[in-house]
């Protein structure tokens, strides 16, 4: 049994500093994520909105 915990989460008196900072960047992370696919979807919009557009 010893060999299969492979993920030891016990971070001892550093684990109130260093699990705020993984849910930090978790977020960010997500956050950019998100960020991108609106961005991606905002410009698929308008290159579809100029495609369709008469040329003047």
């Amino acid at each position: 049994m010893e060999g299969l915990n492979l993920l030891d989460l016990d971070m001892g008196r550093y684990a109130a500093f260093v699990w705020p900072a993984w849910a930090v960047s978790a977020a960010v992370l997500a956050g950019l994520a998100a960020r991108a696919l609106i961005a991606a979807r905002r410009w698929s919009a308008e290159l579809k909105r100029l495609e369709e557009a008469p040329e003047s």
